[in-house]
């Protein structure tokens, strides 16, 4: 098994997680709802930590709940965990292994706090720390880089969500996610021809914001772990506010830019760079206005609801990582100085 199999795997993986885990996600959401939960409280590593940071967006905007990214060094090095009342402690990792995120949620369960574990292994240390575990059905994932893995962990987070608000929409809306994704892998040929432009960059900027600020570090992780190229991720408020000044003629950008609630910002921001300061546009996106600025445009389905639209836009930056692995002579079933299992601490 490949990576790129793997990537072209997520829309079954997809369907498989939310026809066998929805019962599940439904008794975690009325253990939730059960209790007098403040906030939640969620401790990740590497892609995982991406998908935390589509929690929390998602979470707060459909949900009211505000989270809180954990510091495990305070709970491993420094021995020092902070206090945790009326918490959901939320533990996300693909493999259940590492001992920094175990930690942070044995010391929640400890505390006292309803514990959760959002895993691809549910025979794990991770799995058996915590009070419910959300197996994300993932399969085996061979390929050192996560793809499918990843999508899975936002595809749990969204099926959450959409059973503590018990709005039968929001379940339809997620029952099309994979068809979404089928159609945008017909990319695939064409970010093949694509990315061999792209060969000898050396760094660019990675530019979202919103739910879509998890696809853009997880789109920068893996330029950084496939090609080796040093592709920076920010909020578009943020690039504002400083590291805008590093762009000059043909340097390139990435942006994810679907339609929403930010998208006029985010074409104010693209006007700019192209316009302005003649950068080169690498865009995610379903809108034609923002694809014509485009020197590379990656188009997905219309109609996605913004909160939907991260699960989707991920699968054509894993197909630009990918293949520019190989025009770069790159190994994409094992990157250099990674293993597939980082166990931290």
């Amino acid at each position: 098994m490949s990576m790129i199999s793997e990537i072209f795997e997520q829309p079954d993986r997809l369907d498989d997680l939310l026809s066998t885990q929805r019962s599940n996600v439904d008794d975690i959401a009325k253990a939730i709802r059960s209790h007098d939960l403040r906030f939640v409280y969620l401790a990740a590593r590497g892609t995982s930590d991406n998908a935390g940071r589509y929690a929390n967006y998602l979470w707060g905007a459909h949900n009211g709940i505000p989270v809180a990214l954990a510091t495990p060094s305070l709970f491993t090095y420094y021995q020092k965990p902070p206090t945790i009342n009326n918490a959901l402690v939320v533990g996300i990792s693909q493999s259940g292994k590492s001992p920094d995120i175990v930690s942070v949620v044995e010391e929640g369960k400890r505390q006292g706090n309803l514990t959760l574990a959002i895993t691809n292994a549910p025979d794990s240390p991770l799995a058996r720390s915590a009070d419910f575990v959300l197996d994300i059905c993932a399969g085996p994932e061979l390929a050192v880089a996560a793809t499918k893995t990843y999508t899975a962990e936002l595809m749990s987070i969204g099926m959450l969500s959409a059973a503590l608000t018990g709005q039968d929409q929001h379940w339809g809306e997620l029952e099309q996610v994979s068809d979404w994704l089928r159609e945008t892998l017909k990319l695939d040929d064409f970010v093949s021809q694509s990315a061999p432009r792209y060969r000898y960059m050396q760094e660019c900027a990675v530019v979202g914001r919103g739910f879509n600020y998890s696809t853009t570090f997880e789109w920068a992780l893996k330029l950084k772990e496939l090609t080796y190229v040093g592709a920076e991720p920010y909020s578009s408020a943020d690039f504002m506010h400083g590291p805008i000044a590093m762009v000059a003629e043909g340097f390139p950008v990435m942006s994810v830019l679907p339609t929403g609630d930010l998208y006029t910002s985010m074409m104010e921001l693209m006007h700019r760079l192209k316009d302005d300061l003649l950068a080169e546009l690498i865009i995610i996106s379903n809108s034609s206005e923002a694809l014509s600025l485009a020197r590379t445009p990656l188009r997905i389905p219309e109609n996605i609801p913004e909160w939907l639209s991260p699960m989707v836009c991920i699968v054509p930056a894993q197909l630009f990582a990918y293949h520019l692995t190989l025009a770069k002579g790159f190994d994409t079933h094992q990157p250099r100085s990674i293993s597939k299992v980082t166990e931290t601490h």
